[in-house]
């Protein structure tokens, strides 16, 4: 195990247990955390001094969040199969409204490019928000959204059930969560957007990911599992939730690991930064 990451003995630390089910952290550029309450279909924000408070409310059932290139919050909004840009004072503006043809399952988790590229997953998870008994599509696809285009095309059709997913700083690696085969790939990204050379990384799959400053992966499920850059585990963070859904890191120096599990959120001391 590789302890250069924490402390011996650190624990994560529950903030609160008053959601439903939370998901989606994303960091600003000043090291506030904002994360879904998605079952209550809000956007809640934790601050670097520790306050928590209500974002945004009727969020399109946002899960997956990610901050675009101008500071804005984009997030998944499964609801109607949306993309949907949330400005620094919650206004909202959609970014994709949906494919031509069958509605998206239901976007889940992104990752945005320096030139404002998105790829997201698309699984299919039963909402009882949804007035289709079945999917509409029968396809849970990976795609990128390119900067000034409308439709998404598909970069990846070959996972059994796409879900975590995140890039690195450099932008020429893209690793995917296949949640419905247990595995996770690394891809090469294309100037074009699309990704290649697909290999398999570590024989399990996550929700959410997260990289720090050495390439360690984070992956989530069952707690927090890390993996060095070459794919070998390192440690484990266990949390006492039945879920452990997704994590970024956050504060002004990007050191504290910030946790959705279940009901609760949670935060950890690291000795690494993140890079998102």
């Amino acid at each position: 195990m590789d302890n250069s990451l924490f402390v011996a003995g650190s624990q994560p630390k529950l903030i609160s247990r008053q959601f439903s089910f939370t998901e989606g952290p994303a960091v600003d550029a000043e090291g506030n955390i904002f994360f879904t309450d998605q079952p209550n279909d809000q956007i809640w924000k934790y601050d670097v001094a520790g306050k928590l408070s209500l974002f945004a409310e009727h969020t399109g059932r946002s899960n997956g969040l990610y901050f675009d290139p101008h500071g804005n919050i984009v997030g998944c909004a499964d609801e109607k199969g949306q993309l949907i840009s949330f400005a620094p004072d919650a206004t909202k503006e959609i970014v994709l409204e949906g494919l031509t043809g069958p509605r998206l399952n239901g976007p889940n988790d992104l990752w945005i490019d320096a030139k404002g590229g998105i790829y997201f997953t698309d699984p299919y998870y039963k909402r009882d928000y949804w007035p289709e008994p079945k999917p509409v599509r029968h396809e849970e696809d990976v795609y990128y959204l390119a900067p000034g285009t409308s439709q998404p095309v598909v970069v990846e059709s070959d996972l059994v059930k796409p879900n975590g997913i995140v890039g690195t700083p450099d932008g020429k690696e893209l690793f995917i969560a296949d949640i419905g085969d247990n595995k996770t790939y690394k891809y090469k990204i294309e100037n074009d957007g699309s990704i290649t050379n697909k290999k398999l990384f570590v024989p399990m799959g996550s929700d959410g990911m997260v990289l720090d400053e050495k390439g360690n992966l984070y992956i989530t499920g069952k707690g927090v599992t890390i993996f060095d850059k070459e794919g070998n585990k390192i440690s484990h963070i266990p949390i006492e939730e039945g879920w452990t859904a997704n994590l970024c890191f956050a504060g002004a120096d990007r050191k504290m690991l910030f946790i959705t599990a279940s009901k609760g959120v949670y935060v950890m001391p690291m000795l690494v930064k993140g890079v998102e």
